[in-house]
This record gives C-alpha cells, structure tokens and sequence, in this order.
C-alpha cells in the first residue's frame, strides 16, 4: 500500500476548457494522467490531491471529472483549490463516492496518519498580495488549524498535510502557515497552485524545519503521480 499525490489536473471533459496556454506539454494533458497514473497505482494504494482538480463552476458540471478519477485505480483524498468552485458542501461530496475523500476543516485517515488538509492562500509579502487578501489568508489559517485540531483530538501525531498554495510568498519567506505546520508536528507538506514554466533557481522540493515539502503540480512532475512513501 504505497501513497501517491498529484495536484493541479485542471479537468475540463465536459467543459473543453483547455491548459495549452501554459505550454505544448498540456495537449491531451488527461490522458497522459491517466496512462501515468494505470501504470505506477494500484487499487490498494492511496493518491493525495491538492487542489484545482476541475475547471467546472457547477457540482453537475465537475461529475465527468469526478467520474474519470473514480474510474481509476486507488483511493483519493482532496482538498479545494482556488478554481474547484464546483466543490459544494462537504457531507454532499463525501457522500458521492465511495474511493474519494474531500477534506475541509477535519481529516482523512491513512494507516497511523492523519491527512489533513485546506486551500491556503497567497502569503504576505507576495508581490501579488494585497488589503483585500488579508481577510482570507487570517481565515486560512483558522481552517488549517481546525483541521490539525481535528487530527490531535483523534490521537493522532503523525500527520501530512495537503495546501493548495505555497506556504511560502513568491521571495521563499516563511509564513505563519508554515508557524501551524511546526507547531503541529506535521511531517509532510504536499502542495500545488505552481505551473511552468519553473525556475530553474529555485528549489520546489525541500525540507525545512524537519518538514518535508512537495510540489506536486502535474505539469512539474511531467503529469506522473509522485510516490510520497
């Protein structure tokens, strides 16, 4: 039983709303999601998804990308983005499916794991954060720790935790995101919200703090699920 995490996916079937925008790489991008993802998981394991999974503004719209994750191999746990406006409220969704499991303020668990998960935000410092985003990120943080709070008070202390945005402002200054983080123990941070082209300056996968963070766009990772553990 293997855990994979993948973010981003931005599924459009019943939309057509294409990516190629951000590059060439993005022609026909679900299917090459989908012979990564037949290829490396199998029904016993579990895939961690960080955001931005369908590009539908409706819960009817998002079906046929809700279907063509339900059609492959493994359980999957999600958390909103800032596009998945289709996400709807949480007892609807998790009632949809029995292999998916969406997260707000509460948590998932995985063998002695809690995942636990929230959107985040764009952090202060961030070139583009302004007065308006200060409101959300500060709601952000109350959400996140609800649902470390969650993991706690069900006596678990091994804990991974799904971010949509980089916990982190556009110059890597940390944030009180990454305050939670510490504060809770959490030993793996997945998170997404990034696209190409990347900088090749820059480092997206580190460790800090004892914490480990991953990027898990699928375009940074060519559209392959990475294997966390």
């Amino acid at each position: 039983m293997s855990l994979f995490a993948i973010s981003d996916l931005h599924l459009s079937l019943a939309l057509q709303k294409p990516m190629t925008k951000f590059g060439k790489n993005w022609n026909d991008h679900h299917l090459k999601i989908k012979e990564n993802w037949l290829n490396n998981i199998s029904i016993h394991d579990t895939i961690l998804l960080s955001g931005d999974t369908s590009w539908a503004m409706k819960l009817k719209d998002a079906f046929a990308d809700l279907n063509f994750l339900h059609d492959l191999p493994g359980k999957k746990i999600l958390i909103r983005g800032n596009h998945d406006f289709w996400w709807s409220s949480i007892s609807k969704l998790n009632s949809l499916f029995d292999d998916m499991s969406f997260i707000q303020n509460n948590f998932v668990p995985f063998n002695d794991y809690a995942i636990c998960g929230s959107r985040g935000w764009i952090c202060p410092g961030d070139e583009f954060f302004e007065e308006s985003d200060i409101a959300i990120y500060e709601r952000e943080k109350l959400r996140i720790e609800l649902s470390l709070k969650s993991a706690i008070k069900s006596d678990y202390n091994k804990i991974i935790f799904l971010i949509h945005f980089p916990p982190l402002n556009d110059k890597f200054e940390r944030s009180e995101f990454m305050d939670l983080f510490e504060k809770y123990k959490v030993e793996k941070v997945i998170y997404g919200h990034l696209h190409g082209p990347f900088d090749k300056n820059k480092i997206y996968n580190y460790k800090y703090n004892n914490i480990e963070y991953y990027l898990t766009s699928c375009d940074y990772m060519n559209f392959f699920p990475i294997k966390i553990f």
